[in-house]
């Protein structure tokens, strides 16, 4: 099975971010594509604690504990760059100035729902942050995530199982094994990096068009 690495899926995504954007990196994976942002598309990085114009991770005598991204992890700035409270960050997040958001999820339904807050389990630590914001705030909302789970679960499926963070929200869905479109019409594989599409069929166990 070809897999793409979480570096190679950040690049893909960055690839497809769009001259100008104003652009909210979720927690976790999503962080990553700050790393692969062409210097030369004006794309300005927003963070939910209070930031505009964040650069890639810091590293070495880059490292400034006083500057960090949502996730707490050492950033860099660009020229220009902005801070501001987090409430009016939110602000920015609630009134529809954000062109993208990249988020991580548990699982994304064909129709767009988003699960990525909670699995429900009994001993889970809910962990909403600033996503339902998102999810109902930026113009275009798109997952990174595995396709499968540890077990080999799809995490692409017809009706999320877990609590819901925001309903039709999400357009597109990148994974380690295929780029996909989702909505009111179900999934579509936009692109793959290896499988079939019966493979996919199989493993998702969704009649996907493409």
């Amino acid at each position: 099975m070809t897999r793409l690495s979480r570096p190679d899926l950040a690049k893909r995504i960055a690839a497809d971010i769009p001259v100008g954007a104003y652009v909210n990196l979720g927690i976790g994976a999503p962080t990553l594509v700050a790393d692969y942002l062409p210097e030369d598309r004006n794309i300005t990085l927003h963070t939910e604690n209070g930031m505009l114009g964040m650069g890639p991770a810091a590293e070495g005598d880059q490292i400034d504990p006083d500057l960090i991204n949502a996730g707490k992890i050492p950033v860099t700035e660009l020229p220009g760059a902005a801070y501001f409270h987090h409430a009016d960050s939110f602000g920015m997040m609630r009134g529809g100035h954000l062109d993208v958001c990249v988020l991580g999820a548990f699982q994304v339904s064909v129709k767009g729902d988003l699960a990525n807050w909670n699995t429900g389990a009994p001993d889970a630590i809910p962990a909403v942050g600033g996503a339902m914001d998102l999810a109902i705030g930026a113009k275009s909302v798109w997952v990174m995530m595995d396709l499968l789970t540890k077990q080999g679960e799809s995490k692409l499926v017809e009706q999320c199982s877990y609590p819901l963070t925001g309903v039709g929200c999400v357009s597109r869905v990148y994974t380690d094994l295929a780029v996909f479109e989702v909505g009111a019409e179900g999934a579509t594989v936009l692109e793959s990096f290896g499988e079939s599409m019966d493979e996919l069929r199989r493993l998702t166990g969704i009649d996907l068009k493409g």
